[in-house]
């Protein structure tokens, strides 16, 4: 194949202009050409009355090394992409099915590649299946009670389905997982653009069927997803997994468990932490959601008529303050709303999602600020889960169980606000106003405070007065790491932390990327577990035995 990069088009382009640009680029008639498909897709809207789409092209013809040396660019060359492909099966006998606790996108993953392998694995999730867990939190967001089990962050699907969908990632991957988690999203109901967007997303209503026909593909290849099944217990004799303890009392024999629990698992956490499983604090970010027009996004971001043709626009913005923490937009959800997210009685967590069509009147991201073991006021492993409890308890007591509310211009004057602007909120769960300075640690306010004047400057309206504050956002990434040796271990023989919540992963695509790899690793470990007996071949054996014996 030939691969094309920096190929631009106006983003009004045809498909039979960019079929008539990849043969000129090529030197070639387009009838040559007998296959070709975009790698990725990128917008340039440095100028807003010329607004471009940057593409990477592979392309299959006759003689194509012949081609490049005739083309004579250097945007043009052999395309080195292998397609991913799982490893070939160990030997050493497995006695169990793997166990995967947890099944967001790190234990999806997992399962979905040890069940396409042969490998049985057993899915164990806390929460609800997805459509349950929808009612489920849409009853919550209602005024409904918190379930502290099925809710924004536990469930089928994990925290990500209750999101924007995001799927760009930073991991540097030359292994094709990155494109794997792409096409198999689109393999099960995702736009099939995912795959090669810069920015791809899903969107929170087409990310939950998703999930549930990925779950399903899971349980036809012989493996099994168990919800309302709470790890609360792990059996380690002799620095060895051998079991995995239910909630309920039942013990399940597991010699390989994979640990895929998720960033708010603080239950799960301190079990660990009491089974002498090694763990450390780790830094992360904590700060507010913030909304603007998404109107005012577009016009920044696109001009004046950008968004009729690419969609409603998101922003990524970075500063780091005077005090030396770094202040940045986290989780960017266009035309999407600010959600309720607690997952404990008497603390309150927010988040951002949006559905597929980012048609909600307003923009909202996190601006977060960077956090520390030295900021957690304790010390031990939990020290950073125990920071988060704090700041979720003063957000729930600043608005007396909904999500507070303040206006940036009160934010500044450290008052609690009594009218909305011209924004009016887009929120998932009720709301009033409050004053968060008094939920933050006046550090962190004063970071954001310097962040919001920065970012006032590279997008035109960013800190107007009435710009809506609401918090706290403090689940960005886990408060902890579980360590891991190079094959994926932790010391504790047999149990693999993988994913967000061990701290090895930073949203949905980076998470399915670390439990592909932990599959891949017990794939060469061990040879696929014997296929459980059913009824009918049981009974045929019991007749042929029958047979013999007569």
């Amino acid at each position: 194949m030939i691969r094309i990069n920096q190929l631009r088009l106006p983003v009004t382009h045809t498909k039979e202009d960019l079929e008539k640009k990849i043969g000129k680029a090529l030197h070639l008639p387009t009838e040559k050409i007998k296959e070709w498909k975009i790698i990725r897709q990128s917008i340039d809207a440095r100028k807003k009355d010329s607004l471009l789409y940057i593409y990477t092209i592979d392309v299959h013809t006759d003689r194509e090394e012949q081609v490049i040396r005739k083309a004579g660019s250097k945007d043009i060359q052999l395309s080195a992409e292998q397609p991913y492909c799982l490893p070939s099966p160990g030997t050493t006998f497995l006695p169990h099915r793997p166990v995967i606790i947890g099944e967001g996108p790190a234990g999806l993953f997992c399962g979905l590649m040890l069940a396409r392998a042969g490998y049985l694995p057993l899915i164990l999730e806390r929460g609800e299946a997805v459509e349950t867990r929808t009612k489920k939190v849409a009853s919550f967001w209602n005024g409904g009670s918190l379930d502290p089990n099925s809710n924004v962050q536990f469930g089928e699907g994990g925290a990500g389905t209750f999101s924007d969908g995001k799927l760009n990632t930073l991991v540097k991957d030359r292994s094709g997982r990155n494109r794997m988690v792409l096409e198999t999203l689109a393999e099960f109901g995702a736009d099939p653009a995912i795959v090669y967007q810069a920015k791809p997303h899903i969107g929170t209503d087409v990310l939950s069927n998703v999930v549930r026909s990925i779950r399903e593909e899971i349980i036809r290849l012989g493996g099994e997803v168990r919800f309302s099944s709470l790890a609360a217990d792990l059996t380690v004799p002799e620095g060895r997994a051998s079991a995995v303890v239910l909630a309920a009392g039942t013990a399940i024999p597991a010699r390989t468990v994979v640990l895929a629990v998720g960033h708010s698992a603080r239950d799960t956490f301190q079990t660990l932490l009491e089974r002498g499983i090694p763990m450390e604090a780790k830094p992360f970010a904590v700060g507010l959601r913030i909304q603007h027009p998404q109107e005012m996004i577009n016009h920044s971001q696109y001009g004046p008529h950008g968004a009729e043709l690419l969609g409603a626009a998101s922003y990524k913005l970075t500063h780091q303050s005077r005090n030396g923490r770094g202040v940045y937009s986290f989780c960017m959800c266009p035309g999407g709303f600010v959600v309720n997210a607690s997952s404990e009685p008497g603390r309150l967590a927010v988040n951002g999602m949006s559905n597929h069509d980012r048609a909600g009147c307003n923009a909202n991201s996190a601006l977060i600020v960077t956090v520390t073991p030295a900021d957690f006021g304790g010390s031990g492993p939990l020290a950073g889960v125990e920071f988060q409890r704090r700041l979720e308890e003063k957000a729930w007591q600043a608005g007396n169980g909904r999500i507070p509310v303040q206006l940036y211009e009160d934010f500044q004057e450290n008052r609690p606000s009594s009218r909305l602007g011209e924004i009016t909120p887009c929120m998932k769960g009720a709301w009033t106003f409050a004053n968060l300075r008094e939920v933050l640690p006046e550090c962190l306010s004063q970071s954001l405070l310097e962040g919001m004047e920065a970012f006032g400057r590279k997008i035109h309206g960013f800190d107007r007065p009435d710009s809506l504050f609401a918090g706290i956002e403090s689940r960005t990434s886990s408060p902890v790491r579980i360590p891991r040796d190079e094959n994926l271990e932790s010391s504790v023989k047999g149990l693999f932390p993988c994913g967000e919540g061990a701290g090895y992963a930073g949203g949905i695509t980076s998470a399915a990327m670390d439990g592909i790899r932990v599959a891949e690793e017990i794939i060469r470990r061990y040879a696929p577990p014997a296929r459980p007996e059913t009824d009918l071949s049981r009974q045929h054996k019991k007749d042929r035995s029958t047979d013999s014996y007569e």
